[in-house]
């Protein structure tokens, strides 16, 4: 009987100890992490040239629908430019798919990566998703993710078309992006 005490007792005692010393190890681990992290603002104004019309598209629609229906998907790969103008220098790619997500307005919802080629950010990317009203003069769009430089990134993105073509659908898009990473 006493043998099966003292083995209860020392079986508990080598349980609390290794729990003590467990949660110890976690809060160490943690105040490590927390201590050498800074989370910096970043501010990004590039332009968005998408190319759904002539001789070499940057938007592919892959899912057709009448007219530009509720359905209607493009998969992109889109020059981010410094400039509006189509020639200005590449700074990334946005890359992604943007599907007509409303039945009674022109409303997308975007899932896009914007990947940076140039600069600073070379290798660095930001997630976009959210719903595009492009209707609206001005669009806000929530920054959901980031890698590299933008790594645990958070933010929006304010969009504003500055050139639309009718008759081939190129469009040229204005981003203002304020993001908070690390």
């Amino acid at each position: 009987m006493a043998s099966s005490y003292t083995c209860t007792l020392f079986i508990l005692n080598f349980i609390l100890l290794s729990l003590s010393t467990i949660s110890s190890f976690e809060d160490d681990f943690v105040e490590t992490l927390v201590a050498t992290r800074t989370e910096k603002t970043t501010h990004l104004h590039f332009y968005f040239q998408d190319r759904p019309g002539g001789r070499n598209p940057t938007a592919v629609q892959i899912i057709a629908r009448k007219g530009l229906g509720f359905g209607t998907t493009y998969m992109i790969d889109d020059a981010l430019t410094r400039s509006a103008d189509r020639g200005s220098e590449i700074i990334g790619r946005a890359q992604g798919m943007y599907s007509v997500a409303t039945r009674n307005d022109l409303g997308l919802l975007m899932v896009v990566s914007f990947c940076f080629t140039q600069g600073k950010y070379n290798g660095s990317s930001l997630s976009m998703l959210g719903r595009n009203h492009v209707m609206d003069n001005v669009r806000e769009m929530p920054i959901v993710g980031g890698s590299g430089l933008f790594r645990f990134a958070r933010g929006y993105a304010l969009a504003h078309t500055v050139w639309f073509d009718v008759k081939t659908g190129d469009a040229t898009v204005q981003y203002n992006v304020s993001v908070n990473h690390f």
